[in-house]
């Protein structure tokens, strides 16, 4: 019999569950789809927002969106349509429901425990499939599965304790490909992190104008050095190199983001003559204040183990 066993919700930075099925079976199979689920919810940041894993008798459904992962158990023979649907509503009814700052800021498991009573009637009408009245949303949703489907993750390339092994390369349609060494998110940007991301795309601005004026200056008298111009774009550069650094994860990020700090420093001493004092104190400022925040804004952390 084709049906949905269980379903849960959880947070995808760290994987802190925070609603779930209360009624799951209690059988052999099911506690070991359990076990997939706390690896899975470890390594959702690292993971496509639409993945399938095939454990035997189950398949192990999941959808993330907005920093929250919806997970269903359910038979192998359950439609994937029906499946995706079924997350589908889960989710727009927990962003109904709760705002991004309560699942930000939550810090205790199942803190929404009261969203099982919404699980636990979809699941009803989901496992009762004649009754159901979704016919627009089942044909959209198989639209979208054919044009781009879940990623399948199998067994095989789960660890035994450790939770996940290294990913193989595999190609998923919609995403590009997912490599052994998948994109590392970020932790939540701050309000000074948005400052400093502001501040230094107004230094590039400013230091791509002035090099503009400083080419104009340069058609107009011969005698004009060029190499202000090249430090000047030199300095937009760094600034917007910057921005990229506190937006995005990299190897060697922190380094990255001194030896950028440093060529903000080089560029503005050569342009001692061009820029007053406070010029000065500004852009290196600005410089100094955005590589402290990106040398704050670490990549997320290993997730706790949680009894998902």
């Amino acid at each position: 019999m084709s049906m949905i066993l269980s379903a849960s919700v959880v947070r995808v930075r760290d994987g802190l569950p925070l609603s779930a099925s209360t009624d799951y079976d209690q059988s052999t199979g099911t506690q070991e789809c359990r076990k997939y689920f706390k690896m899975l919810s470890k390594k959702l940041s690292q993971l496509p927002d639409r993945c399938t894993l095939k454990t035997g008798q189950y398949n192990i459904n999941f959808i993330s969106s907005l920093g929250v992962s919806y997970m269903m158990l359910c038979t192998e023979n359950y439609p994937s349509v029906l499946a995706f649907c079924f997350l589908d509503e889960l989710q727009k009814e927990f962003i109904t429901t709760y705002n991004m700052m309560k699942t930000n800021t939550a810090v205790r498991p199942y803190c929404f425990i009261e969203f099982d009573n919404f699980i636990q009637r979809t699941k009803q009408r989901y496992n009762n499939t004649r009754s159901l009245s979704t016919k627009m949303n089942l044909a959209d949703m198989q639209t979208e599965i054919k044009l781009r489907p879940p990623y399948q993750i199998s067994p095989s390339e789960l660890g035994s304790a450790n939770g996940f092994a290294h990913l193989s390369v595999a190609e998923y349609k919609g995403t590009g490909k997912i490599s052994a060494a998948p994109h590392q998110r970020l932790e939540p940007v701050t309000l000074p992190g948005i400052v400093s991301f502001v501040l230094s795309l107004l230094c590039g601005a400013l230091n791509l104008i002035r090099g503009f004026h400083a080419i104009e200056s340069l058609l107009q008298n011969e005698g004009e050095d060029f190499s202000y111009v090249i430090a000047f774009f030199l300095g937009t550069a760094a600034c917007l190199y910057q921005c990229y650094l506190f937006v995005y994860y990299t190897g060697w990020r922190n380094a990255k983001s001194f030896l950028t700090f440093g060529l903000i420093c080089l560029c503005n001493m050569y342009l001692y003559e061009l820029r007053n004092l406070w010029q000065l104190f500004f852009h290196v400022t600005v410089g100094a204040f955005s590589t402290l925040q990106i040398r704050l804004r670490q990549p997320q952390g290993k997730s706790p183990d949680y009894n998902v």
